[in-house]
């Protein structure tokens, strides 16, 4: 399984279906597989920054460079786990990866801050990103200098209006 002359088995479907947690039907997998097959161009059985930079939407995606580290030499069972965070069907623990920088378990003022000004972009001031962040984290009972675990990420994110995530589709 992960290079271009290999096929999926039956049993590979099902061992990637759960290491995803079932976020993705069997269908799906096999359309990751080809479009896998499609990005490892030197068929390595692995994907290099390269490679992914190579999908338009990834490139243009505004997380792209907070991204290709986490993307960087992944085989098949990790692509699928990596998009699976972006799945609409995703646990919040799953999508605190994407955030979680230094992969501690939490998550800090300038994790959420960073992830807040690669979406931004030009559109807000670095001040403005600031005050923001803490007018939300004082909202929900937390200070700059708070480590948030999952559940106080949770309790966060959960704010009505308040969407800092980004899906990809699979197919």
């Amino acid at each position: 399984m992960g290079n271009a002359s290999s096929t999926l088995t039956q049993y590979d479907i099902e061992e990637v279906q759960e290491h995803c947690n079932n976020l993705f039907s069997q269908q799906e997998i096999v359309s990751l597989y080809q479009r896998f097959c499609q990005l490892d161009r030197n068929a390595k059985g692995f994907i290099s920054a390269d490679e992914f930079l190579s999908v338009p939407e990834f490139a243009m995606n505004p997380l792209s460079q907070r991204l290709l580290k986490m993307v960087d030499g992944l085989n098949f069972k990790e692509f699928v786990a990596f998009l699976s965070a972006f799945s609409a069907k995703a646990s919040m623990p799953q999508k605190i990866e994407l955030y979680d920088t230094d992969r501690n378990g939490k998550v800090t003022f300038n994790d959420i801050l960073d992830v807040l000004r690669d979406l931004s972009g030009t559109f807000m001031s670095d001040k403005q990103r600031e005050e923001v962040l803490s007018q939300v984290l004082q909202e929900a009972g937390y200070t700059r200098e708070s480590s948030l675990l999952l559940d106080d990420f949770v309790k966060i994110l959960d704010k009505p209006g308040l969407k800092m995530e980004v899906e990809v589709p699979v197919d």
